[in-house]
């Protein structure tokens, strides 16, 4: 790392540790917590919401399947965040981060769903069809309508500005900077090549708009994390006598400060708390808003059903793929804490890995490619329309084309730097995106109470969708 980028990642984390702080934590924390208990702990509906995932809902307006909208928001959310971002937690924050991890996992749940369903609630149509929705139209028109149309909007041009600038950072530069790493460590390719080829493949993908997007996500998602699951399961068979001490140390460790040894960096509560609950929403993304901008676009009677399906996508990522990869990863330091001392990041998850003979590593680099570049995808949409509820149709294209430029521009940047950036913007992103979720808390109870509590589900959704222009 150079001077110049030595000494702005030096203010990035300054800046990163106070936007992580008690606050933050908290209000992201307490938001999942609260709208577990609004809704009547949604979680207990997900084998329902499962089922209608795979359940075509055609005859409803949209632009993609649910199916499609979800695979979408899977994309970007199956990502380095659950192999890279997991295993940064456990080498800085200690196994107890794992815990943490999957408990935001478990009550962001709630998040998730009260985020489809406003996303849905208040999308709006533009005059050639499309569907445009998310927190920045929750905000303009639920919000504004609550509590006045200026702070609405307001909030709404705040949270899509951030948006737009954070999708280069967790949907662009640290996908793109993982898989270079990941690659020249394992076949010794430069990272401006793997920059070049990823640009490129990433330029043919993301002109067709979200419908080639979500097509490509359909096929690529539960192929690319079965074939990872798969690795996980080995290796914890492989690891099979170092699973209950390493259950125990996760639990142990989540509530108590731990000392440093046994392969394990020292760590408090607060910082196994700060890591495990970054890096769960780094991974699901429950409370940042992003999601939902899929969920929108998603063919549906009413808003509870994306809800329900959406909220899928935190219990795939994170309550199942960060949670074997969390289990993997400490197993295998207490297996073998001399050869994995020191190791964080992509390092940490490929010494992991190595257990498998042989093939450990290329099933590693196969998922890692394919679970970051299909985060690429569908963070493309996401920025997109971001940009496009900023300055209206005519920033697709330029947004495009630059999108395209930051994925090779990744690929040859500081790893440490690009995580305390990504840190950084996600934090900022989730803040007005958890106001609207509280403020609106009310209209999920409501539509929940109305679809899914009074055995309503397959009624079409009343609401007239707004109409603007492009």
């Amino acid at each position: 790392m150079g001077e110049f980028a030595e000494t702005l990642n030096g203010y990035v984390s300054i800046v990163n540790g106070w936007v992580w702080g008690p606050v933050m934590l908290i209000l992201l924390f307490g938001t999942h917590v609260l709208l577990t208990i609004r809704t009547r702990v949604i979680q207990t509906h997900i084998f329902k919401a499962i089922k209608l995932s795979v359940t075509k809902d055609t005859s409803a307006e949209g632009d993609i399947s649910q199916f499609g909208a979800l695979t979408t928001a899977l994309a970007a959310t199956i990502g380095t965040g659950n192999i890279v971002g997991v295993a940064t937690a456990v080498a800085v924050g200690g196994p107890g981060a794992v815990l943490w991890c999957w408990l935001t996992g478990v009550v962001g749940i709630a998040t998730k769903y009260g985020e489809a369903l406003l996303a849905v609630k208040y999308r709006v149509k533009t005059n050639d069809g499309t569907m445009l929705g998310g927190p920045m139209y929750a905000l303009e028109l639920g919000v504004g309508e609550k509590y006045g149309k200026s702070f609405g909007r307001i909030c709404g041009i705040i949270f899509a500005l951030l948006a737009g600038i954070a999708s280069f950072g967790i949907g662009n530069m640290t996908q793109g900077n993982s898989i270079s790493g990941m690659v020249q460590n394992n076949f010794h390719v430069p990272n401006w090549i793997t920059g070049l080829v990823l640009a490129v493949l990433t330029g043919v993908v993301v002109i067709g708009g979200v419908k080639s997007i979500a097509t490509i996500c359909e096929k690529l998602v539960p192929l690319m994390a079965f074939f990872y699951i798969i690795g996980c399961i080995a290796i914890i068979c492989i690891n099979r006598a170092y699973i209950l001490p390493a259950l125990k140390e996760i639990f142990s460790s989540a509530f108590s400060a731990r000392a440093a040894g046994g392969g394990f960096v020292g760590a408090s509560v607060i910082t196994a708390a700060r890591y495990g609950i970054a890096r769960g929403l780094f991974s699901n993304e429950s409370g940042l808003g992003s999601a939902p901008i899929a969920a929108a676009a998603a063919q549906t009677r009413n808003p509870v059903r994306q809800a329900l399906v959406g909220m899928t996508g935190t219990f795939w990522d994170t309550v199942i793929v960060c949670a074997l990869t969390g289990i993997v990863l400490v197993s295998s330091i207490i297996k073998d804490p001399v050869a994995l001392e020191g190791l964080s990041g992509g390092d940490l998850t490929s010494g992991a890995f190595n257990a498998i003979p042989g093939v450990g590593p290329i099933v590693l680099t196969i998922g890692l490619i394919t679970f970051a570049w299909s985060t690429i995808l569908g963070w493309s949409y996401y920025g997109e329309r971001a940009w496009e509820y900023l300055l209206g149709k005519k920033a697709i294209f330029p947004y495009r084309v630059l999108w395209v430029f930051v994925v090779f521009v990744g690929c040859v940047t500081a790893l440490d730097l690009v995580w305390n950036i990504a840190d950084t913007l996600n934090a900022c992103m989730a803040f007005p995106n958890l106001i609207s979720l509280l403020l609106l808390s009310g209209v999920i109870v409501s539509e929940t109470r109305k679809y899914l509590w009074e055995d309503n589900l397959d009624a079409n959704s009343t609401d007239v969708i707004p109409q603007i222009k492009n």
